[in-house]
């Protein structure tokens, strides 16, 4: 294999993590109790992720472990993406390391934590922006193309965007943190098929 080829083991890496993060906020969720006289229960349109890994939430260590191992998938696809600059890589694999960190700072069972917001915004903040910096300055065409990269950081930082909104009104908090969460989770697997069949996505821009 070329050593600025694709890396197999990135495909594997860039796949599981949208996998486990959607199946650990589900099946977490799932296993939450219901509403009681003492508190609602847990509403995944309303409530974030995050408080399903947190020290409050029944069988914590499912979210944790989904946290914990999508953050350990965006190091490996990081390390496994070499047609792409060192810059984006490396903001890549530290929205990785801050996701590990989400799940190593959890929230408390009441009230918040400085730390714990610290790590996801630095997660949100990389894995919504490492696309823009995808190309080596003076190369060639670009691999992936620009009319894809780039359109792809603007809706990650919308979505970001959103869900900050959200948390400031306290309104559909957990639909929004979950489409920018799934977004960024989903893209670097679309990054490693659009690097590995550059040919369909050449015929299909034009």
């Amino acid at each position: 294999m070329r050593r600025d080829a694709v890396a197999r083991y990135a495909f594997v890496s860039s796949a599981a993590a949208p996998v486990l993060l959607i199946g650990g906020w589900t099946l977490a969720a799932a296993v939450q109790p219901g509403p009681s006289l003492q508190r609602d229960g847990y509403d995944s349109l309303r409530d974030t992720i995050s408080a399903l890994a947190g020290y409050g939430a029944a069988h914590r260590w499912i979210m944790t472990a989904a946290l914990l191992g999508v953050g350990i998938c965006h190091l490996v696809t990081a390390r496994g993406l070499r047609p792409l600059a060192l810059p984006s890589r490396v903001m890549l694999g530290v929205g990785g390391a801050a996701t590990v960190a989400v799940a190593a700072l959890p929230l408390p069972a009441a009230g918040t934590s400085g730390a714990h917001q610290t790590a996801a915004t630095l997660a949100f903040a990389c894995l919504a922006l490492w696309p823009a910096l995808w190309r080596h300055p003076g190369g060639a065409v670009p691999r992936p193309p620009v009319a894809v990269m780039i359109p792809a950081t603007l809706v990650m930082v919308a979505l970001v965007l959103l869900f900050t909104a959200a948390l400031g009104s306290g309104v559909l908090v957990g639909l929004a943190e979950r489409l920018a969460a799934g977004a960024q989770a989903l893209w670097p697997l679309a990054t490693v098929l659009l690097l590995r069949r550059p040919a369909a996505v050449t015929a299909i821009l034009g």
